[in-house]
């Protein structure tokens, strides 16, 4: 019987696969299975693979013959998947040696639908630890607790798949939208979080996750970022009215950032981008969006307020408003 399945999707990944394979290799155990799916790659990845072959015991390679994204890669490993439970790595981050049966360890003691843990995040030579953010540690919480208060940071803005183990038996909540080819994650992480049973928060950092990796689709930007927009309308999608304030904050916040490096748009992605973001904003109840905003730095509430000139005032200019005419 195998207790893991690993699904580890990469394209175009030659600098830096062996040093996810290797980690595994440190990880590996007769009841672990790694699939790795090589989304049409067209450098020197497959070779890459190939020759671990012989040094990752349950090691199973699939391959895309055209690329299908990130998304649609996971779903085709998930599919191929027989553990008892699953968890990700993408193929430019690693592992700590060990790290598997400890996680495995965690949802074996727990007995939750899901368990999440913490990372470190990798740029060049630095290394942070980015927790959870969920004080909680260490026992089993309703997932839809752990959405709210609006107003700060809760685990639905943790959404990165790689961070935790699955149950498998969670079947469809672990599928990731495949029309998207970026935010895939967002409205993966919703859909757990109102949806499963029972989860829970551990304190492991055993991820170590690359950030600014050239290609990357964080740096990249063409039209997939796009379906940033798309991703959030299947979070709004039948959301129920006691989550909407955060998802709203959840999506200004984002919106503004993706503004922020719009740089790296051609000018007319730029001008889609923009239009994109204004419908959705005013789509929005403009009370939820005015106290979003409210909340924001003032360059980010600036860059929001020449998205949309026609916003309500923030609540807090109001309030001062009111204070002068009295």
């Amino acid at each position: 019987m195998i207790t893991l399945s690993v699904v580890v999707p990469i394209r175009d990944g030659e600098r830096f696969i062996a040093d996810a394979l290797t980690s595994l290799c440190r990880n590996a155990r007769h009841d672990f299975e790694f699939i790795v799916v090589n989304d049409g790659s067209v450098d020197a990845t497959g070779d890459i693979i190939e020759d671990f072959v012989p040094d990752l015991p349950g090691l199973t390679v699939l391959r895309n013959p055209a690329p299908v994204g990130l998304a649609d890669a996971r779903n085709t490993g998930l599919s191929a998947a027989s553990g008892r439970y699953v968890t990700f790595m993408d193929g430019d981050d690693w592992l700590a040696p060990g790290y598997l049966a400890q996680l495995v360890a965690a949802i074996d003691g727990l007995g939750c639908d899901f368990v999440r843990a913490d990372h470190v995040q990798v740029e060049g030579r630095k290394r942070v630890v980015h927790r959870a953010p969920q004080a909680r540690r260490g026992v089993a919480l309703d997932p839809r607790d752990a959405i709210l208060p609006a107003g700060v940071r809760t685990m639905v803005d943790y959404p990165y798949a790689w961070a935790g183990i699955y149950r498998r038996s969670l079947r469809d909540l672990l599928h990731f939208p495949g029309s998207l080819h970026t935010a895939e994650d967002r409205p993966w992480i919703w859909r757990l979080h109102r949806e499963a049973a029972t989860f829970a928060v551990v304190s492991l950092a055993g991820v170590f996750y690359r950030r600014m990796v050239s290609g990357s689709l964080t740096q990249v930007g063409d039209e997939r970022q796009l379906h940033f927009f798309d991703a959030f309308d299947l979070v709004f999608k039948d959301l129920e009215p006691e989550f909407l304030p955060k998802a709203a904050r959840n999506f200004c916040a984002l919106l503004a950032h993706h503004l922020e490096l719009a740089d790296r748009f051609t000018p007319a992605l730029r001008a889609r981008f923009e239009e994109r973001g204004a419908q959705m904003v005013r789509a929005l109840p403009g009370e939820l969006v005015a106290d979003s905003v409210a909340r924001m730095s003032v360059e980010r509430e600036a860059t929001l307020r020449a998205l949309v000139p026609d916003l309500p005032p923030s609540p807090h200019i109001r309030v001062r408003r009111d204070r002068e005419e009295s």
